[in-house]
C-alpha cells in the first residue's frame, strides 16, 4: 500500500486511528509524510534521498534516521557510520536520476481551469434529461422526443465520464509536478 501525505487535514482521533490501521496492516506500507512524529510512531524503516541523489535506507523512524545518517566531513564527503563489525549501517537503494523540472502546458492548465465548469454544465444537462425521461406520458405523446432524450442522455453521460477522467489525469499530473518541486 502506498500512502502520500496521509496525515494532511486529519484530527487527532483520525490520526490515531490511521496509525493503528497501519500498525495492524499485514502487508508493506510505503509512506511519504512530513509529519516526523507520525513517522517515528509508525515506520520501521526510513528511505532518505541524500545529497547526490542516492536513496539510502535506515532502520527505524525519522529520529533514528537523524542519528544514523552520515555526517559530512570537511572535504564535503559523507562519512558513513559503521556498526561494531565495521560494516556501514546504511545501504544504497539506487542512484536517483535527475529529473528536469516539468510544468503543465498552456492547454493543460487552461483545460484544468475550464473542465470543472464544463462538468457542472454536463451534470445539469443530465439532470434535465433525466427529468424529461421521468415524465411517464412522454413516450405515448412523442416517441421521437423520448428516443432523442434517451440518446442525448447516454451521450451526455459518456461525455461526462470522459471529461471527469481527463480532469482527473490533469489533476494527478499537476500534483506530481508540484511534488517534484
Amino acid at each position: 500500500m502506498v500512502l502520500d501525505e496521509p496525515t494532511n487535514d486529519l484530527d487527532m482521533d483520525s490520526l490515531d486511528l490511521l496509525q493503528e490501521m497501519i500498525a495492524d496492516y499485514a502487508g508493506t506500507v510505503l509512506l511519504v509524510s512530513h509529519d516526523r512524529n507520525f513517522l517515528d510512531r509508525t515506520v520501521t524503516s526510513t528511505i532518505a534521498i541524500e545529497d547526490g541523489g542516492a536513496a539510502m535506507e535506515y532502520p527505524g523512524g525519522y529520529s533514528d534516521y537523524l542519528r544514523q545518517r552520515p555526517q559530512i566531513t570537511a572535504g564535503g564527503r559523507p562519512s558513513s557510520k559503521r556498526d561494531s563489525a565495521g560494516k556501514p549501517k546504511t545501504k544504497p537503494i539506487r542512484d536517483a536520476p535527475r529529473i528536469p523540472r516539468r510544468k503543465l502546458s498552456y492547454n493543460q492548465q487552461r483545460a484544468l481551469e475550464q473542465l470543472p465548469d464544463f462538468i457542472a454544465t454536463l451534470e445539469s444537462r443530465i439532470e434535465a434529461l433525466e427529468a424529461t425521461l421521468a415524465d411517464s406520458g412522454l413516450y405515448s405523446r412523442d416517441r421521437d422526443a423520448f428516443e432523442r432524450a434517451g440518446a442525448d442522455l447516454a451521450a451526455a453521460r459518456e461525455t461526462l465520464s470522459a471529461t471527469e477522467d481527463e480532469w482527473l489525469e490533469l489533476q494527478i499530473l499537476r500534483d506530481a509536478i508540484d511534488s517534484d518541486r
